[in-house]
């Protein structure tokens, strides 16, 4: 094909200007279709409704956020204020007397120990004889001890000896020297000896004494009258000076020291002379009787007692040192009383307190005065009034002001609900 050939139109070619179904008129370029022209204000509508809506979804959120906190605050608080249980205190009776233990000792009480050193030769009481003061108990034999005094009494007499030649050569030569048949010098030699052997006389009469104190001591003595209660050694064993092994232990029991500490809030109503009842779990239902014959005088400031000491007679020997007893003391009759459980006690370093609900919600802590405790519950002479709720057992971190939950019991909310069917009645 030539180029005059390709240069020719073809049909359907754009260049041309015709077409299989006729001629088309020429154009340069294809242009757009035509549309409707935008109107100005239904655009500001549709930006007035978006803004709307968008200020309407900051608002609820910024509600939303607001108001979960206030219920997560609200929530909180809720939680955080402990759940406490109160309730009235129980009246009790009004107190005229009242029981504390006491602790029974013997009048005298006397651990024997060794004071010589040697062998057990032989002992003569053992556990629960009576002894009378100055009793034999024991020998110890000191065979050392007994060398050593036979040695000093040796020496002794040396020194006697000395000594009285010594006073002999000074009598003689005080005599010679006023006529000038020896010298001065001499004579003040020979006074000298004299005065030197006569304190070495008497060194060693110092020396024999003290072996024969330690002599004695071979042999034991009860010291007063009493009851041998331990034998803490045998025959043959060994027995050393200055030890804290104790050879025996005796006891005064026909008198009785029964030591009891009193609260400081019945001190007032104890006077010394008076009667005591004294009761002992060894002999149910028999009440002994002593003397409060002395106290103290003062205040333990670690647990606020008085210590007082009571008498009674054991001449019987139905009583036994180191038991327990029941001490019943009298007082006067105190007003009104309540009992608490012990768990309802708060001990703080300002003193003994007790949680109370007040004004529904808010705790307060009083202080109060106890009486009896007899470990399960304690009774309560001062601090609260009968119209008092009183918190069954406080958490340890319960603060004076502190707001609380107040939970009632399953039998009050039982109570509660069935009083209305009680007062509507039956059909």
């Amino acid at each position: 094909m030539t180029n005059e050939e390709n240069s020719k139109p073809r049909n359907g070619d754009p260049k041309n200007g015709s077409g299989q179904n006729g001629a088309q008129p020429a154009h340069d370029h294809e242009s757009a279709p035509d549309h409707a022209p935008v109107s100005g204000r239904g655009t500001l509508l549709t930006v007035g409704v978006l803004l709307v809506v968008v200020a309407v979804l900051a608002v609820y959120g910024i509600w939303k956020r607001h108001r979960t906190s206030e219920v997560l605050a609200d929530t909180t608080n809720e939680l955080a204020s402990p759940t406490v249980i109160a309730l009235p205190a129980k009246p009790g009776a009004p107190v005229d007397s009242f029981v504390l233990p006491g602790n029974v000792t013997a009048f005298s009480d006397s651990p024997i120990f060794a004071r010589t050193s040697g062998y057990l030769k032989k002992w003569y009481y053992d556990i629960g004889a009576p002894v009378k003061q100055g009793a034999l108990l024991a020998e110890i034999s000191t065979p050392e001890l007994d060398q050593q005094l036979a040695q000093t009494e040796a020496d002794l007499v040396t020194a006697q000896t000395n000594a009285g030649n010594a006073h002999t050569q000074a009598e003689r030569y005080k005599g010679l020297v006023t006529s000038d048949a020896v010298s001065q010098f001499d004579t003040d030699t020979f006074v000298t000896q004299e005065a030197a052997t006569s304190s070495a006389v008497k060194s060693a009469q110092a020396t024999v004494q003290r072996l024969k104190e330690l002599q004695s001591f071979e042999k034991v003595y009860a010291p007063f009258d009493g009851v041998v209660t331990a034998r803490s050694v045998d025959v043959g064993q060994l027995i050393t000076e200055g030890s804290t092994a104790e050879l025996f232990h005796v006891q005064a029991v026909n008198t009785l020291r029964v030591y009891t500490n009193v609260p400081q809030v019945y001190t007032q109503g104890i006077k010394k002379g008076e009667k005591i009842d004294l009761t002992f779990p060894e002999h149910p239902g028999k009440t002994f009787q002593g003397t409060l014959v002395r106290t103290a005088d003062a205040i333990d400031p670690t647990n606020r007692t008085l210590l007082v000491e009571v008498d009674v007679d054991n001449r019987k020997g139905e009583l036994t040192s180191g038991s327990l007893a029941q001490v019943h003391l009298k007082t006067p009759a105190q007003g009104q009383t309540f009992i608490l459980p012990a768990s309802a006690l708060i001990f703080r370093h300002e003193g003994l307190r007790v949680g109370t609900v007040v004004n529904g919600n808010v705790a307060r802590l009083v202080p109060v005065t106890i009486g009896e405790d007899d470990g399960a519950t304690v009774q309560v002479i001062a601090g609260i009034k009968a119209e008092d709720k009183i918190i069954q057992d406080p958490p340890d971190s319960l603060i004076d002001g502190e707001s609380v939950r107040v939970q009632s019991l399953p039998n009050q909310n039982s109570s509660n609900q069935s009083s209305p069917n009680q007062k509507g009645g039956g059909k």
